[in-house]
């Protein structure tokens, strides 16, 4: 197989998947001595754009994972506005410690229908959105090595196997793709969190405005920013990169998950990797 350029692209609102994406892609293209390119379309603007690759193009896509999949609300970018044309990729999930459950076939599903040759795959663990505990501070260290040996393996079939693959790289998932995970309360009753916002401590906040800027739904309203202009996806933006640690959540519901997701899945979770 001949690769000419290597791209990252990828939605990262915490910064994890970006993490993971970008050093796959950079060492992957520093070791076939090519260019490296990254688009980020985690902002409302960067997904009015169309990306089109062609062939020799090597797309390293990532996306973090929501209830097990491919967050729902990025689903019409990624299905409509990524054409692949014959390039090859590699699907990359981000799970915050507890499981990628279907996210990354159905990434992998989404890449092939759009046109590209799946080569590899991989789901990583990163902290997770709600958290500070689970999966603190990952992709860490060993992280990075198990992601380094990947670029090992991904580099080797690309120098050595001279034929693109007829078939889509096998990896962990059902198909049909199972909806989306529905937490539970103690008394297995579904706990509805889908309108549930973060708020502000306004008593801390200085009005840097960072929230507004880095929320992938531009739902922060820039003149007030403990205002909403549209729907949240707990993603953790707002929360994790304000700099006085002013937004938090109150919802009894939230919570509960919250915490039932710190004790069930304090384990280390480790990343998974699939290849030709």
């Amino acid at each position: 197989m001949i690769v000419k350029k290597v791209y990252a692209v990828y939605y990262s609102a915490t910064g994890t998947t970006q993490k993971i994406a970008s050093f796959i892609a950079e060492n992957v293209a520093k070791k076939l001595n090519v260019e490296c390119e990254k688009y980020n379309y985690s902002l409302p603007k960067r997904r009015e754009k169309v990306l089109e690759f062609e062939e020799n193009d090597l797309v390293v896509c990532g996306t973090p994972t929501y209830a097990g999949r491919v967050p729902n609300i990025m689903l019409p970018y990624l299905k409509n506005n990524i054409k692949g044309n014959g390039a090859l990729a590699i699907p990359v999930v981000l799970f915050g410690n507890r499981n990628f459950d279907d996210a990354l076939i159905e990434l992998r599903n989404i890449m092939e229908d759009n046109g590209f040759h799946t080569i590899a795959g991989a789901g990583f663990v990163g902290e997770h959105a709600f958290s500070y505990t689970l999966g603190a501070n990952r992709p860490d260290e060993k992280d990075m090595q198990v992601a380094l040996d990947f670029v090992e393996k991904i580099v080797e079939k690309i120098r050595t196997v001279e034929n693109i693959p007829s078939e889509p790289i096998k990896v962990r998932g059902n198909e049909p793709i199972r909806p989306y995970y529905t937490p539970r309360d103690r008394h297995e009753h579904a706990i509805d969190i889908l309108k549930v916002k973060p708020k502000v401590n306004l008593s801390k906040c200085t009005d840097c405005k960072i929230c507004a800027h880095v929320c992938p739904m531009g739902s922060i309203d820039f003149n007030d920013v403990s205002k909403y202009v549209g729907i949240c996806t707990k993603c953790g933006a707002c929360i994790k990169k304000c700099p006085e640690k002013c937004r938090y959540y109150d919802d009894e519901g939230y919570l509960y998950h919250q915490h039932e997701l710190e004790e069930q899945f304090e384990r280390r979770a480790e990343p998974e990797i699939f290849y030709m």
